[in-house]
């Protein structure tokens, strides 16, 4: 756990959308992102792609997303604990997914890390089952970002 892996994912934003900003957060009406991948964006269907990460091994169904190595050099000096979210195989849906939204801040970082060692420090197949089916109410409901 911890260890770098290519995500797969559909695109959701443009091409280059990095290219004069650097790696940073989306925002709620950010224009990087295409129309289409607004849409998959709010119901959560650009995930969809990482159950071939499931089926390698380099993720589970459920645990704290992963991020990428830029932010993790970032946030490991800043966010407490932020290193206790690799005890665990990181997850295409999680309890921070659930509960809370899209990162756009590190306040939003604080909040999901805390639902993270929550997740990892309880964990329970019943969790796993509660959170899973809070996914399905999340993509029904487009309660995205």
């Amino acid at each position: 756990h911890g260890r770098p892996f290519g995500i797969v994912k559909f695109r959701t934003m443009r091409k280059d959308a990095e290219k004069q900003s650097g790696p940073v957060w989306a925002t709620h009406d950010d224009p990087r992102i295409t129309r289409i991948g607004r849409i998959l964006r709010k119901t959560r269907l650009d995930e969809v792609p990482q159950l071939l990460n499931v089926l390698v091994g380099n993720m589970s169904l459920v645990g704290p997303r992963p991020e990428r190595p830029y932010f993790v050099e970032r946030l490991d000096g800043t966010v407490e604990n932020y290193r206790n979210r690799f005890e665990v195989k990181p997850g295409i849906t999680g309890l921070a997914q659930v509960e809370h939204k899209y990162d756009e801040n590190l306040e939003d970082v604080n909040s999901k890390v805390r639902y993270d060692l929550t997740y990892i420090g309880n964990w329970n197949l019943t969790q796993d089952i509660k959170i899973l089916l809070k996914t399905i109410v999340v993509v029904l409901t487009a309660r995205g970002m």
